[in-house]
């Protein structure tokens, strides 16, 4: 069951990039109409609703996942999260940590042996090494591990100490939702413990999740992350004060109000914000990394 609250914040996302997402192509807010045997695009977008005016077929967002990829209600809204960084709350305890009673607060003795010797999965070796091209010096740092189909992310406060944990999933089952967090897990500002690292003048990146901000660490620059942008609180900000922070807005309608919310929050909290552009047909620094590292490779060859 979706908070109505939740289902509010899946509904009202623009419905153009997740049109082309879905496959759509769009220009002039148009698109051929996936229901009907269309040869002139007649598919017409507005805000989050899309209509088509030969057909009739009307709806909304999380409608018009479902209508295309024949997903169920609840699979459509998921797959809507995902695509768009959206972390939908699960209050339910995750599985994959621990079978113990839910408690009301996180407590980080019941799980920080899952870090003390960290292992990784065939799965996220994979995900983490094939697929991110990351350097496995910084997966050690960050000190990832798994258990059975999940990776699990240690969210640490600046003194190093467990806060949180985000568990990503890297199996197949469809109905698995990608994130889960234990109860009472603090998910605030991502890798918060390289702050104390920093030298004096030293640039410090913010990126959008916590794989963009892997792939920043791999290519030799500090960062911290921002796990979801719609769950983001100004006060969650405060360790940023006074720090010369610089970002790679990802390349659509979230990462511009993301960027556009950490500039007002930077005037107030009192950190200088310095925006990077990424190169076109780069979603998010993740695949920009890959581009480069590829590149390199095959330069190496």
């Amino acid at each position: 069951m979706i908070d109505p609250f939740e289902l509010q914040r899946l509904s009202s996302q623009p419905i153009e990039p997740i049109a082309e997402r879905l496959g759509l192509r769009v220009a002039h807010h148009k698109a051929l109409c996936p229901f009907h045997a269309d040869k002139h695009p007649s598919l017409t977008f507005k805000g989050s609703r899309y209509r088509c005016f030969v057909c009739g077929a009307q709806g909304g967002v999380i409608d018009l996942v479902k209508n295309v990829s024949g997903k169920k209600f609840v699979e459509a809204c998921k797959w809507i999260a995902d695509e768009n960084k959206i972390i939908i709350p699960d209050n339910r305890e995750p599985r994959p940590l621990t079978s113990a009673k839910v408690t009301t607060s996180f407590d980080a003795t019941r799980y920080i042996r899952h870090f003390e010797h960290p292992w990784l999965s065939p799965y996220a070796r994979q995900f983490l090494f094939e697929k991110r091209m990351l350097d496995p010096r910084v997966v050690d740092f960050c000190r990832l591990t798994s258990y059975k189909d999940w990776l699990q992310i240690p969210y640490l406060d600046q003194a190093g100490r467990l806060i949180g944990i985000q568990c990503r999933y890297m199996g197949s089952d469809p109905n698995q939702p990608r994130f889960r967090f234990p109860q009472g897990s603090v998910c605030k500002l991502y890798n918060q413990q390289v702050i104390p690292m920093l030298k004096p003048g030293e640039p410090l990146f913010i990126s959008e999740g916590c794989s963009d901000c892997w792939s920043i660490l791999s290519s030799g620059h500090k960062c911290v992350a921002i796990p979801s942008a719609t769950l983001l609180k100004e006060e969650d900000l405060l360790p940023l004060q006074g720090h010369s922070c610089h970002i790679y807005p990802d390349q659509d309608e979230p990462g511009e109000k993301l960027y556009e919310r950490l500039l007002a929050a930077s005037l107030k909290i009192g950190f200088y914000l310095e925006r990077h552009q990424l190169p076109s047909g780069c979603k998010d620094f993740s695949d920009y990394f890959v581009l480069v590292k590829g590149k390199g490779k095959a330069d190496e060859k």
